[in-house]
């Protein structure tokens, strides 16, 4: 089974939160921040969304940020997917 998404929606799965700081230091579990980059895993096929046209921008295989707390985390075949609008990513990476 695969997770299929509508309209301008996207699945990523967010990288994994860093476990130390860039000087070395441990961070406990709950000092770990959201990681904000991501990879597309798939993408919806834009058209009609609400009266307004939606071309889709992202394609899978993408690392995008996203805003902080956007989206809605899903689990699928034990791993954690998020799956967010278009609108809600910032930027791709290249």
């Amino acid at each position: 089974m695969t997770i299929k998404p509508l309209a301008d929606r996207v699945v990523i799965k967010m990288e994994e939160a860093q476990e130390t700081t860039k000087s070395g230091i441990v961070l406990a579990g709950t000092a770990k921040e959201k990681p904000q980059v991501a990879s597309v895993i798939a993408v919806g096929p834009g058209g009609m969304v609400d009266g307004k046209e939606v071309q889709m921008y992202v394609k899978v295989g993408d690392k995008v940020i996203t805003s902080k707390y956007s989206g809605t985390e899903v689990k699928f075949d034990d791993q954690e997917y998020t799956i967010l609008r278009q609108s809600d990513i910032l930027a791709i990476v290249e």
